[in-house]
């Protein structure tokens, strides 16, 4: 099947967008239904207690795409296991958004679906390299976009603009999956912004990591080891924050696994709103991936050298902003 086919790309992120704008409503009801509520409290970032697991609709969507993949192709099996990963990791976030269920089990749940996700990029000729790099992707991922899924529209609309800024630089079926993921970001999003009538919740956030892993070690696998940093730019916002906020919590000797409000976007929603710090962190994204397609095709040492360099002035400006504390926040999302 031409995956790549315009019109194709355009049924996929439409269908996708529809199955999910559908499912976020059944979440909703369901939600509301069974007293699934996110309740206010000093580490939230929200006032009101708000239903959580509207990103049901987007694993419903991207796990159609999966399926359709897997029965159009000579080689269904890996696209059946990265299928039961996104299953099994949207599974425990809806058993977690029906009852909080202990960080440990949900880690191992995390680490075999990342196992499942190695297994099917080995079995499509991915080096053993590629496939451990798969493996830490999805561990990683999943974690990251649930710490990340703190206010409106953060981790959806990163996710959209990831999947879109993937599929500019991979190949058939990979474009599809990334076309799917990004029209599903986008059929959530009118439920999530500019005020949440319902969150992702854990199966929705989790499922988004898992997708982002996907893709990106489908990228991984086609490139050399030195060309994976310039991949890693389009979530360069998510990996920054989640990443450098979970090391200092670990410096400090916090329970780094509890929820807390000290992500930098957290910080600035306090003192500019949801929305404004959605958009800035959806214009440094922007600018990551615009970056991403510009190092296409340059040398490989170059676009190395420059991804590391991007990523350490990203890292620099958290510590700055995240070190002198809110008051230095002021502007971020002005």
């Amino acid at each position: 099947m031409p995956w790549s086919d315009p019109a194709s790309l355009a049924a996929i992120g439409i269908g996708a967008a529809a199955v999910s704008a559908v499912g976020t409503q059944l979440g909703l009801a369901y939600a509301r239904r069974n007293g699934m509520l996110d309740l206010p409290g000093e580490r939230r970032s929200h006032a009101q207690p708000t239903p959580r697991g509207g990103g049901l609709g987007i694993v419903v969507a991207c796990l159609m795409l999966l399926l359709l993949v897997a029965a159009t192709t000579p080689q269904p099996l890996p696209w059946v296991l990265i299928a039961a990963g996104l299953l099994l990791v949207a599974g425990v976030g809806w058993w977690d958004d029906h009852r909080p269920i202990p960080a440990w089990p949900r880690l191992l749940a995390h680490a075999v679906a990342a196992g499942l996700l190695a297994w099917a990029m080995w079995m499509q000729g991915a080096s053993p390299l590629a496939a451990l790099g798969a493996f830490v992707l999805g561990l990683g991922l999943v974690n990251a976009w649930n710490f990340m899924d703190g206010i409106d529209g953060l981790a959806a609309s990163q996710a959209l603009l990831c999947g879109l800024g993937l599929a500019c630089v991979l190949v058939d079926p990979w474009i599809a999956l990334a076309i799917a993921i990004g029209g599903a970001s986008l059929g959530f999003l009118p439920a999530n912004l500019p005020r949440a009538r319902v969150f992702l919740g854990d199966v929705g956030s989790g499922a988004l990591g898992f997708l982002m892993a996907v893709l990106l070690a489908a990228g991984f696998a086609e490139r050399p080891v030195a060309g994976w940093p310039v991949l890693l730019l389009a979530p360069m916002a998510m990996l920054v924050d989640a990443g450098l906020t979970l090391f200092w919590r670990m410096r400090r000797g916090d329970r780094w696994w509890q929820a807390h409000a000290q992500h930098l976007f957290q910080r600035s929603s306090r003192r500019h709103g949801h929305a404004k710090v959605c958009l800035a962190y959806a214009l440094w994204t922007l600018g990551a991936i615009g970056l991403m397609l510009v190092l296409q095709g340059r040398p490989d040492m170059l676009a190395l050298v420059i991804s590391i360099a991007a990523f350490a002035a990203s890292g620099l400006f958290w510590g700055q902003l995240h070190r002198t504390g809110e008051s230095a926040t002021e502007g971020f999302g002005s």
